[in-house]
């Protein structure tokens, strides 16, 4: 008996289930690597990297998408097997099962081979790690006993075990996509702590102009936030980036002043403005206070000048 032939119709549809099945696989496994980061972050680094600017939003559409199209074209590869048995043995279909199980056996080794080098390396085993190792080890797993099974032809004989598979695989993305939002909260809630930690930045670059720009220059604190305007410079007294309200400025002593915003959000630790610091105009790095946590609502500064570790710049200079 002759052996089936493949059509181009069976090449572009296993083509086609295996890109979204291995593109899915990469975006899952990257979404929950990026909760796992979120939730667990790493105590050496002292800055905060917002979640959707590193990847989540696009892991997410991928989900979105290539889930749905890897469940619609497996379904519609099954139902041409269940019409024509022998479609079940065409070798793009063989090619595509054995390279999908050669992947995910080579990933589970490689991923036991990594668990017990940093292991016997002495290695800490940080909750993290083990968290990505293990979602590796389940995800690889899964995939290489559902294929494995596919290839004994186990989804034929029990296609509605092939649904339930299907419909698992389905809630599963959902549920991932779900609980990146009580995780990490919404892209709105998100873009409201970017517009306050826009509104900080601005903050902390009309301090320094206020210090660095015009008390050292002049030894007094400016009348108001107009007069720190400079079109020779360049500088532009920034505005609020969501409302284009004016900041508040307020002169309060003779070396003391407060700047004044409205923010939508709490902030987050001091630690995780540590990258956003302004850098000081004097080769000897000296600043004033950089303490910029605050509560929603109106929130005001207060900041007092020391006259010795600012005085006034040489003459000439």
């Amino acid at each position: 008996m002759d052996k089936p032939k493949a059509t181009p119709k069976d090449f572009f549809l296993w083509a086609g289930a295996m890109i979204a099945l291995y593109a899915g696989v990469f975006s899952f496994i990257g979404l929950v690597f990026d909760y796992i980061n979120y939730s667990f972050p790493d105590t050496a680094l002292n800055y905060y990297i917002d979640p959707y600017q590193s990847g989540i939003s696009y892991e997410m559409a991928s989900l979105i998408v290539l889930a749905p199209v890897l469940l619609i074209v497996m379904r519609i590869i099954r139902r041409s097997i269940t019409v024509d048995p022998s479609r079940a043995e065409i070798w793009v279909r063989r090619w595509a099962l054995f390279l999908t199980l050669f992947i995910a056996g080579a990933t589970i080794v490689v991923d036991l081979i990594v668990l017990i080098h940093t292991f016997l390396s002495g290695e800490e085993l940080s909750v993290r790690f083990l968290l990505k190792v293990l979602v590796v080890l389940l995800v690889m797993s899964a995939g290489f006993m559902h294929f494995m099974a596919d290839l004994w032809g186990y989804w034929e004989r029990k296609p509605h075990y092939a649904r339930y598979v299907n419909y698992a695989v389905g809630a599963l993305v959902v549920l991932t996509i779900g609980a990146g939002f009580l995780i990490i909260g919404s892209p709105a809630s998100q873009r409201d702590y970017r517009i306050d930690e826009q509104r900080v930045g601005d903050l902390m670059q009309i301090q320094s102009q206020i210090v660095y720009s015009y008390y050292q220059p002049k030894q007094t604190l400016p009348p108001s936030l107009e007069a720190l305007a400079d079109p020779i410079s360049g500088f532009i007294v920034p505005r609020d980036p969501e409302s284009g309200a004016s900041y508040e400025y307020k002169k309060t002593g003779s070396l003391s002043f407060e700047l004044c915003a409205t923010f939508t959000k709490e902030s987050r630790t001091a630690q995780k403005y540590e990258m956003t610091r302004p850098v000081a105009y004097l080769p000897e790095g000296k600043e004033i206070s950089n303490n910029w946590e605050h509560n929603p609502g109106r929130v005001c500064f207060d900041r007092t000048i020391d006259p010795q570790l600012y005085p006034a710049y040489p003459k000439g200079l």
